[in-house]
């Protein structure tokens, strides 16, 4: 079964889309990944998503501004749907489902509310492919958090018969799944730890007027000091000491968080290398603390790192000295494209919807029980 699996994550800086080829029954295993693409959105496009999820469009323009994007992103969506589809050198009659997370703009479980937008119908009508998505609404009407989902991916096609692995994903929001060895679905725990680039992006942008969205290769980490007291200060972070099931997005870890920190790293005088090594620290030292804190793991034989955090060297490196085990390798060394992998997530989700089968951990979000998650609109 050939499934589109569209990611745009939290730093709504690109879509990722990935086709990949799955069993046509309940077994996740063998998989093959036959495509995966990246798709800009642009700087343009970016801020305006930014900016409404932190709510900065005045009130008489902020409807007239979601709609807008909600369709928007829909074009984007089927775009990089046709890109994949083409670049593994299939037809889009080929495909049997597109599974669109879409773009997360607001996320209150604490409301039972959460709005990924990017037009579902705009992107079957676009590609003539059925297409699911609005995953994350069934989990919370079920009286789960909505989030995480890539634990359910995670589990499926990343757990070991002999090695307790522990799955973090380092998108603008860091997520951990852990996997004992030989887990079964409901020994698998999963939560949104904290912020990860969201916060490190944010003051990249702020600090350089936008010239620069992000800190590449994490020089600047790199180069910088960790500020060891405001460190502990931002670990006593009443989110990071609360206990999961929970889930978290860029209304606590955004562009307003992003500027009170910059603005106190000028106020003590501070610069932004040392800042945003304080930061890698905060990320690195919050999952090692979730890992002894919220999870039945005495050991971590391995840590996979996956996301766009997987490509910074600091953080790597931070993870490796101040989190629950030295030994820290990307998802790709148990056969997943790092890069890839949230789409991939979705493909999953997508195929076990279109296949009548569950598709989340219950367990892992909260839910009252096992759902079908997803909303479907039929293709051509």
């Amino acid at each position: 079964m050939q499934v589109i699996g569209l990611m745009s994550g939290t730093s709504a800086d690109a879509v990722d889309a990935a086709l990949v080829a799955w069993p046509e029954g309940k077994e996740t295993r063998p998989f093959e990944l036959l495509a995966f693409c990246e798709i800009p959105l642009g700087e343009a496009l970016q801020a305006r998503i930014h900016r409404l999820a932190a709510g900065r469009v005045p009130g008489p323009e902020a409807l007239a501004e979601l709609a807008r994007l909600d369709v928007e992103l829909g074009e984007r969506f089927a775009e990089a749907a046709r890109a994949v589809a083409k670049r593994a050198g299939l037809d889009l009659a080929e495909v049997d489902v597109i599974a669109s997370h879409g773009q997360t703009v607001a996320h209150h479980p604490e409301h039972r509310a959460t709005l990924q937008i990017g037009d579902p119908s705009v992107i079957a009508e676009r590609t003539g492919c059925t297409t699911i998505a609005d995953f994350r609404t069934r989990d919370i009407a079920a009286g789960g958090e909505g989030a995480p989902l890539a634990p359910f991916f995670h589990w499926a096609v990343m757990g070991d018969p002999t090695e307790h692995r522990l799955v973090l994903n380092l998108g603008g929001i860091a997520n951990v799944t852990w996997l004992p060895a030989g887990a079964a679905a409901e020994d698998v725990v999963a939560f949104d730890v904290g912020p990860a680039n969201s916060l490190m992006d944010g003051v990249v942008s702020l600090a350089s007027d936008g010239a620069e969205r992000f800190d590449r290769d994490g020089e600047r980490a790199r180069s910088g000091r960790v500020d060891e007291p405001w460190l502990r200060e931002l670990l006593e972070d009443s989110y990071l000491q609360r206990p999961p099931p929970k889930s978290t997005g860029r209304e606590r870890y955004g562009l307003a968080e992003a500027e009170a920190l910059w603005a106190r790293c000028q106020k003590r005088g501070g610069n932004l290398d040392d800042l945003l090594a304080t930061l890698v620290a905060l990320v690195a030292e919050s999952v090692g603390n979730a890992a002894r804190s919220f999870l039945d793991a005495p050991h971590v034989d391995r840590l996979l790192v996956g996301g766009g955090g997987a490509r910074n060297p600091a953080l790597m490196a931070a993870l490796a000295e101040r989190g629950p085990t030295p030994n820290v390798q990307p998802f790709d060394a148990v056969g997943v494209p790092a890069a890839a992998a949230e789409a991939m997530a979705f493909s999953l989700m997508g195929r076990n919807a279109r296949l009548g089968l569950v598709n989340h951990l219950p367990r892992t979000t909260g839910a009252r029980g096992e759902r079908i998650l997803g909303e479907v609109v039929p293709g051509s």
